[in-house]
């Protein structure tokens, strides 16, 4: 088969499509026939040398992926061969197949074509496990996203909406607030020309919001810090920013908030399997009755795999880019 190969540590040049040996599954695993794959923050950074692959994992990029199943593992029960499916990957979605435990694999939603249900499985599982598993978003609270225009924003500014949340969301520009506003969100910030922390203030009467999803990291700390309401909740799920800071943590105590941080790729193949369990049961009937629906920005060949890198290191991509094999 072939597949994208990051032929060394570097820019998006270094991804170069090679010949390679088709994967093998194991006994609770099925071979996927790829239709098509997304790009994420975690490709880039594994392209660059960090974020490696967790141990077992495939060597390729790609984390999630859709298309039609081609074998099962002597264990694998639900699916058979021709089903088409999505699936949550540890890695190898830059690629014409990939083998990937059962229970990571998700049924098509009516409604969505074979091709875009690539861009549910990362930001489905990510969202509704930190937003909703752990930092517990219920109905009328206020939900801020930083990066609302990107794949993980755009999903759940749709399924925060879904679940009855009022939805706050920073982007960069007026072109993707305005996007982000017809998706649903209530508040959308621009983060270069207004100072967010004053905006969700003045918003919220100066409660604060009651759950706050950054991928910024270091740099939003303490700011985020500052506009949570009683009880609020921080989930960080990514350093674009950077890792380090220096912060008071006397409100955290005032107001008894919580901080969170987690990733998705390094999460036992047991623990994958009961969030894709919740993803299906929550996030599924949300899609199917067009309250969530798929955000494309662009399909390209999976050959341009480094032009797919360049669109989303420059950020002026909305929603998600799907590599086509």
């Amino acid at each position: 088969m072939k597949a994208i190969v990051i032929t060394s540590p570097g820019g998006p040049e270094v991804l170069q499509l090679q010949e390679v040996e088709d994967p093998e599954i194991e006994e609770d695993q099925v071979l996927i026939k790829v239709e098509a794959t997304a790009i994420s923050r975690a490709d880039t950074l594994q392209r660059e040398g960090g974020h490696p692959p967790p141990k077992g994992a495939s060597l390729y990029p790609g984390l999630e992926c859709s298309g039609t199943i081609q074998a099962i593992g002597t264990n694998v029960t639900r699916w058979k061969v021709g089903d088409q499916v999505c699936a949550l990957l540890s890695g190898g979605g830059y690629a014409e197949k990939v083998a990937v435990p059962a229970g990571q694999v998700l049924p098509i939603p009516p409604g969505v074509s074979l091709k875009d249900a690539a861009s549910f499985p990362e930001v489905a599982c990510t969202v509704w496990s930190t937003v909703f598993m752990m930092s517990r978003l219920t109905a009328g609270e206020a939900f801020l996203i930083h990066g609302g225009s990107s794949g993980i924003g755009t999903f759940a500014i749709q399924i925060a909406k879904s679940q009855g949340a009022k939805v706050f969301i920073t982007a960069g520009n007026e072109e993707k607030l305005a996007f982000c506003k017809n998706l649903g969100a209530d508040v959308c910030i621009n983060y270069k020309t207004e100072d967010f922390v004053a905006r969700v203030k003045e918003e919220t009467g100066g409660k604060g919001v009651d759950v706050i999803l950054d991928n910024i990291g270091g740099p939003y700390f303490q700011r985020n810090l500052d506009i949570l309401n009683v009880d609020g909740r921080l989930f960080i799920i990514g350093f674009m920013g950077g890792t380090v800071t220096e912060a008071s943590l006397a409100g955290m105590l005032a107001r008894r908030l919580t901080v969170q941080a987690a990733g998705l790729r390094n999460r036992s193949k047991e623990n994958k399997a009961l969030i894709v369990g919740e993803v299906e049961k929550n996030v599924w009937p949300a899609i199917i009755a067009g309250k969530v629906k798929p955000v494309v920005y662009k399909y390209l060949p999976l050959s341009e795999a480094a032009e797919a890198h360049r669109i989303m290191e420059s950020s002026k991509h909305v929603g998600k880019i799907l590599l086509l094999p």
